[in-house]
């Protein structure tokens, strides 16, 4: 059975309801790419890298912008699903997009602060990069996701998809 929190999480980025089964394991695939992202976040960090950021941001803008050809759905499809025995990811939902956008575009920012030597502003969108990734990964809330709703004056519903809302019986 899914619990709640990952029922919210699944409609916060802008997928239909599925069976509980379907859902956990549709969830476990949307995790594959912050699982990679993430720690190549932490190595630019601790580099202090521009390059990597840049390198990221480019790879996120791509997702944006090319949906279908997101090289880890692509990767998670061909390798780990079949493996799984689970279905294929489909292409993001704006929800998704979006949240990938936000953070690619504070990959950018990192990478320009970086190297323009603007050290506090680097410190600034790191500090962002890390609180967004580990609300995404610890807590199941997607902070770009949950944006995108409130910026479409979905307000109702972008509270109902934080981790702690009950879902309606």
């Amino acid at each position: 059975m899914s619990s709640p929190v990952i029922q919210n999480f699944m409609k916060q980025q802008g997928f239909p309801e599925e069976p509980a089964d379907a859902c956990n394991m549709h969830f476990a695939g949307l995790y594959f790419q912050p699982r990679i992202v993430f720690p190549l976040v932490l190595v630019a960090i601790a580099l202090q890298s521009p390059l990597v950021f840049a390198a990221l941001s480019a790879v996120l803008w791509w997702n944006v912008s090319v949906p279908r050809l997101n090289p880890f759905e692509r990767v998670y499809n061909r390798f780990v699903a079949p493996r799984r025995a689970t279905a294929p990811l489909a292409p993001a939902p704006g929800p998704r997009r979006f949240a990938q956008a936000i953070a690619a575009a504070f990959m950018l920012g990192a990478a320009v602060c970086l190297w323009q030597g603007w050290t506090v502003g680097a410190w600034v969108f790191e500090a962002f990069l890390v609180v967004a990734f580990s609300a995404l990964l610890f807590g199941k809330f997607c902070l770009g996701a949950y944006v995108y709703h409130l910026l479409r004056g979905e307000v109702r519903f972008a509270n109902s998809t934080l981790p702690w809302a009950r879902l309606p019986q």
